[in-house]
This record gives structure tokens, C-alpha cells and sequence, in this order.
């Protein structure tokens, strides 16, 4: 829509000619545009910051590891809020070559739920796994990708079976030993890559029932990973013919795909 002929005056001061310079006051106004949208882009990367339950749930965190009950580190950016879990004192958080979580990993999971447990309704949480950079190949998987996966996923299911967090809102990733934050020369250095990182995601998720699959409301019992060794469908021990290529596993079994093996 154009305005009519005449309706602005053309011989107004204010008003800007064809070939000549803009007024003086379109350079302040085009400067506070420039620093309005700076300041909400300044808002957006703080958003994770500025949540109070972010800032607890962090500082809360924080108190466990200061304490020395867990090892690892705690860090807020614009994307939301990251907890990395490092194995401590030698113990493992699963076994060699395996999947199945060790009461380790899930002793660090009891201290770290009471922090998450309000996050985990309104935000995503994604479970990462990493391992560290010796290769792997055995019965049940091809690569650390698989297992670092595998991890995740055991983990995963940890959250939502034994702590009760919604299963719509959690989600599990495997990196295998791509993002190492340590060296890969030293054991100590492989300790450190061999991580399970809690991720919750800044945004808030929008609730939405009608599009929340049977898992969000319970997953089958049976399905559950135990937390310290893997059982038979019988219910007794794991059968010895479960070895992986390392003699140190005897016990490595496949992470759980529905409760079937």
C-alpha cells in the first residue's frame, strides 16, 4: 500500500532527497537498533544462566563433587546445563567391553537425581556417552560408537526405571572416543574420556499429552537393564559363553533392546 501523492511534504527538513545524505537522527536510531538486538541476543545465550532451577540444580551439583563424593565437572552455557560424571578411585562404571551399568555409575546417579528431579519435567535431558580411544570389537559390538550408545542408553534407562523421570523427556547419544578431554596415552587420561555427561537442554519442553508415546507413561519392567550383572531369562547368573575378546569381561553382555535378547 502506497501513501497518496503530497501526503508527505517533500519540502520538510526532515524528510531525505533523492541524492543527498540521511538526516543526522537516522544514525542514532539505526544505532539503537543495532545494541536492542545485541541486548536480546545477550538474553537468548543467558537464558540457561538466568533459570533459577538451572542455578540450584548446578549449584547443587557443584556441592557433590567439592565434597568429593563425585568426580567430575559441572558447566552452564546458552544451550543449557552440562554435568560430566568421570569415573573415580578405579572403579568402573561398567564393565570392559560391556554395557551393563556397576553400582558405581549408579551410586553417582542416586546423588545426582535429587538436583534433576525438578528440571526433568519441563526439560530435555540427554544422557551422552563417551569412551576412550582403545578400540573395540567383540560379539556385540562393532566399535566404541555402538557401545558408547549402549552406555547411554543403559543409563538412560536407569533414570527413567529406577528414578522415575518421564521417559518423553529423556534421550540417550553415543560419541564413542571423539570427544576426548584428556589423553589417550595415559590410564589416567582414558579414566577421563570414559564419561557419562547429563545434558538438560535450556529450552522448556511444551507439553503436549496426545503426542506422548506408551513409553512416556511406563516402560516394561521387565525391559529394565539390572544395575550390577546381567541376568539369563531364567533368572540365574550369566551364562561364561557370554566372553567378549577380552578375558577380563567374562560377564560383557549386549545393551537391552526391549527386554529380548
Amino acid at each position: 500500500m502506497r501513501a497518496p501523492r503530497g501526503f508527505i511534504d517533500i519540502s520538510d527538513p526532515k524528510v531525505c532527497k533523492v541524492g543527498h545524505p540521511a538526516p543526522a537522527w537516522v544514525v542514532c536510531y539505526a544505532d539503537l537498533m543495532t545494541e536492542l538486538v545485541c541486548f536480546f541476543v545477550i538474553l537468548y545465550a543467558l537464558s540457561a544462566a538466568l533459570n533459577k532451577d538451572v542455578q540450584k540444580a548446578a549449584a547443587d551439583v557443584k556441592e557433590i563433587i567439592d565434597k568429593g563424593e563425585m568426580k567430575g565437572e559441572v558447566k552452564i552455557d546458552k544451550d543449557g546445563l552440562k554435568i560430566s560424571i568421570e569415573e573415580q578411585g578405579g572403579a568402573s562404571f561398567f564393565g570392559v567391553g560391556a554395557a551393563e551399568p556397576t553400582p558405581e555409575i549408579d551410586g553417582k546417579l542416586s546423588l545426582l537425581t535429587p538436583a534433576l528431579a525438578k528440571l526433568a519435567l519441563d526439560h530435555e535431558i540427554l544422557v551422552e556417552g563417551h569412551t576412550d580411544g582403545q578400540k573395540i570389537h567383540n560379539e556385540y559390538f562393532d566399535s566404541n560408537w555402538e557401545l558408547s550408545t549402549a552406555r547411554a542408553t543403559s543409563v538412560a534407562r536407569l533414570l527413567i526405571e529406577k528414578y522415575k523421570m518421564p521417559a518423553a523427556n529423556i534421550g540417550a547419544v553415543g560419541y564413542g572416543g571423539n570427544r576426548p578431554t584428556a589423553t589417550n596415552d595415559t590410564p589416567e587420561g582414558r579414566a577421563k574420556n570414559r564419561r557419562v555427561v547429563i545434558f538438560v537442554k535450556s529450552s522448556s519442553i511444551k507439553k503436549d499429552v496426545k503426542a506422548a508415546g506408551p513409553e512416556s507413561k511406563v516402560l516394561d519392567a521387565a525391559a529394565v537393564l539390572p544395575p550390577v550383572a546381567p541376568v539369563t531369562p531364567s533368572g540365574g547368573p550369566a551364562e561364561a559363553s557370554r566372553n567378549t575378546e577380552n578375558p577380563e569381561s567374562p560377564s560383557a553382555a549386549p545393551p537391552a533392546q526391549g527386554g529380548a535378547e
